[in-house]
């Protein structure tokens, strides 16, 4: 009820609104973070977001498990981090609820998917519509359907 009220219809600029009210539900969102109103976060409690990061327009974070997002992380428009699966092995196929983890300075562009338990490293880039189901190495550039390495990123002095 609140992610269809008070969160959706807040203004654009009311970011800490928006944080603070995730918070409320058990998240932990650094202040200087910056979420967007039509962002969709499914059980907050398990989402923590460093300073100066970003859910983008219509990005979902499903935190069946924790989600843990560095610093300076921009999760872009329509990206989905989806820390949630079943046992596949097993006839019940039980909720499986695998953490994913961003490191700081990361980019999820436009489209792109996160899987469960994936590690994404620091400084590293998911071009649009790539999917992550396996662990990225720091400051490297991923796209495709699954992710494959396109070429290192440079580290900022």
């Amino acid at each position: 009820m609140v992610q269809a009220s008070l969160f959706r219809w807040s203004p654009r600029p009311m970011r800490r609104w928006r944080a603070f009210l995730l918070n409320c539900f058990g998240a932990s969102i650094h202040p200087s973070c910056h979420i967007v109103r039509t962002a969709r976060v499914e059980c907050p409690w398990n989402l923590s977001m460093g300073g100066n990061s970003c859910l983008g327009d219509s990005a979902h974070a499903y935190c069946l498990g924790a989600v843990t997002i560095g610093a300076r992380v921009t999760v872009s428009q329509n990206a989905h981090l989806c820390a949630g699966s079943h046992d596949y092995n097993d006839p019940d196929m039980p909720l499986l609820r695998p953490k994913i983890t961003i490191g700081d300075d990361a980019w999820i562009a436009a489209d792109a998917f996160v899987g469960p338990g994936v590690v994404v490293g620091e400084g590293t880039i998911l071009a649009a519509r790539g999917v992550a189901v396996k662990d990225l190495d720091p400051w490297t550039i991923y796209g495709g359907n699954p992710a494959r390495s396109i070429r290192p990123r440079q580290k900022p002095a």
